[in-house]
């Protein structure tokens, strides 16, 4: 009997009523059911995904198989169950939230077998304002490494691997990592991959975030995403011998994974979870982070962690405060050589040496850092409507360095400066419409960022704020559908901009909440 082409695995627990559109998007592939099996794991759901599941089975039989199995706690374990049951020459990993392109699969296949690539990329996008890094998509490519492809960067499991590279090497997910068990099965399956190519002109896969998402803090189950963050920079230097390779993926995972962990709530948790997550970073910062794998640090967070480095946890912690309850350090400028004047920079009885906080290799980057003190919608002499954005610098004169920009990723709003000692204002606005325009059907969020020039450099960094009172969500209609447009702040206190689609029932439950 001719095997498939791909196995579609799906790990399932409770994720009605996306399911059904996950589902309906996998048997309505232009691959064609006799070229694929889609085996569905449920891991123990209570919400009716099991029935959902059944009424899939029955309708397709011989194509969709449907096993059960009891509550594992993770994606791992229902993982490595579908791929023991996988027949196809390709694995191809879906979450239960999210969706297919109808011609997805047979895309990704057909690249596959045109380049002879064992591991491919199909571009993913974010649906209701999931933020999904783009930079590995920008071209269709026949072959990328990690270095410089932006790979390290999209290293979760959804993409098409060839199901004998994962076999020949015995490629699993480690059940015992609660959180992040996908990257090392993917890290592994690209290390070892002979090609890995990238399909970047469809929209393959759609990530959806649930309109029901509980904004919950990352330190949450601090005991376990330490744990994990350990393993995965263990596993990667582990995997890969010294090199660019490497020094990309860590890179990546000092900028996502140890940054998460320094973000501003870590000052609202108990004093065991600080002094755990102080102790993890300092082991991890000194064994592994060097001046390549700390390329992809943000300003902030590189200072951070030099104080870490060389501090207490009550040194981080009166760091991280002054940004969330005072706003950016002030800047100390002597014989050309700046520092952040944060708690601990020459205060008696401090023992942080003063490089600690000397930013003079990063000055563009640290200049960029501004407080949003003011966010409010308005409507302009020529009758567009615009969010409004005042942002705060420590330089009195940051205008003097050069060009200011602020960003939404591809809009750049029109800009207003007054110098005011002791700082500068920045003034911003984005029109509504070029915002809703700029965004997927599916919805999009955008992180604004400042950019400026200063001491010959160019410098980015994303707009704070931590102290910012947010304006109520504006709706909007673009043709048809109607949308929210919502400024929000992420869990560092970062200024984001968020369009989510507003379906029949939201609509209805905020004119009932209005009423």
């Amino acid at each position: 009997m001719t095997p498939v082409d791909v196995s579609v695995i799906v790990p399932v627990y409770n994720t009605m009523p996306y399911l059904r559109r996950c589902m309906d998007s996998l048997v309505g592939q232009t691959l064609g059911l006799n070229r694929m099996e889609i085996i569905a794991v449920d891991d123990g759901s209570t919400d009716g995904s099991a029935a959902e599941l059944a009424r899939f089975a029955d309708r397709y039989p011989g194509s969709v198989k449907v096993v059960r199995q009891p509550n594992s706690g993770g994606p791992a374990s229902p993982c490595n169950h579908g791929l023991r049951l996988a027949t196809g020459r390709f694995v191809f990993f879906v979450g239960a939230d999210d969706y297919l392109g109808p011609e997805a699969l047979e895309r990704m296949v057909d690249a596959a077998d045109h380049h002879g690539a064992e591991v491919v990329l199909g571009k993913t996008v974010g649906v209701n304002s999931r933020f999904i890094y783009q930079q590995v998509f920008a071209r269709n490519e026949a072959d990328i490494s990690f270095a410089g492809s932006g790979l390290p960067w999209s290293l979760a499991n959804i993409k098409l691997f060839s199901r004998d590279l994962i076999e020949r090497h015995d490629i699993r997910y480690p059940e015992d990592m609660p959180i992040g068990s996908d990257f090392p099965f993917t890290l592994e399956a690209c290390h070892r991959a002979a090609r890995i190519s990238v399909v970047a002109d469809y929209d393959c896969y759609y990530a959806v975030r649930r309109l029901n998402a509980q904004n919950v803090t990352h330190l949450s189950n601090a005991a376990d995403r330490l744990y994990c963050m350990r393993r995965l920079m263990e596993f990667t230097v582990g995997l890969m011998p010294p090199g660019k390779d490497r020094d990309a993926v860590l890179s990546r995972l000092f900028a996502l994974e140890v940054a998460v962990v320094l973000r501003d709530d870590l000052i609202n948790v108990d004093r065991s979870v600080q002094e755990a997550v102080h102790a993890c970073v300092r082991e991890l910062a000194d064994r592994h982070l060097t001046a390549e794998t700390g390329a992809e640090l943000e300003v902030e967070t590189r200072l951070r962690i030099a104080v870490v480095q060389a501090g207490d946890v009550d040194d981080l912690l009166a760091v991280i405060r002054q940004d969330v309850q005072h706003g950016v350090a002030p800047i100390v400028v002597e014989d050309d050589r700046w520092y952040a004047a944060y708690p601990g920079f020459r205060t008696p009885g401090s023992s942080i040496p003063d490089e600690v906080f000397e930013i003079t290799a990063q000055a563009a980057g640290w200049a960029a850092k501004l407080d949003a003190t003011q966010a409010v919608w308005r409507r302009r002499a020529d009758g567009a409507t615009v969010l409004a954005i005042s942002a705060r610098s420590p330089l009195p004169d940051l205008a003097a360095q050069g060009e200011i920009r602020v960003q939404a990723e591809d809009l750049t709003a029109p800009v207003q400066v007054t110098e005011s000692r002791p700082a500068t204002v920045v003034q911003a606005e984005f029109a509504v419409a070029d915002v809703v325009n700029a965004s997927a059907v599916s919805g999009q969020r955008r992180s604004v960022r400042v950019s400026v020039h200063a001491r010959g450099q160019e410098g980015s960094a994303p707009l704070r704020a931590a102290g910012l009172r947010l304006p109520r969500p504006l709706i909007w209609r673009r043709g048809l559908r109607v949308y929210a447009i919502t400024p929000a702040k992420d869990p560092s206190g970062r200024l984001m901009i968020s369009v989510v689609p507003m379906t029949p029932g939201r609509i209805l439950a905020r004119l009932t909440r209005r009423r």
